[in-house]
């Protein structure tokens, strides 16, 4: 389990269905242990929008997808220039 997400946080996320960007998202940010104030900071919402998304209980806004999937990447071509 990642350090800065609670076991409840985790759980609720390895539930959830995956199809969901917002869950895709969560799984990232906590293998990653990427903070939820930096997603937050990043898309202009707030934090319990992001906690929301983490757990399937709401999907973000289409336009809002659009940036995540654009984020994921950037940070998947970031971790594959590391490796």
């Amino acid at each position: 389990m990642a350090v800065g997400y609670s076991r409840n946080l985790v759980e609720a996320n390895r539930r959830a269905n995956a199809a969901s960007c917002g869950v895709r998202l969560g799984r990232l940010c906590i293998r990653a242990d990427i903070p939820v104030s930096k997603i937050a900071g990043v898309l202009g919402v707030s934090r319990a929008t992001v906690y929301h998304w983490f757990t399937g209980d709401t999907t973000p806004a289409p336009e809002l997808e659009i940036r995540i999937l654009e984020w994921m990447d950037a940070q998947d071509a970031s971790a594959k220039a590391r490796a």
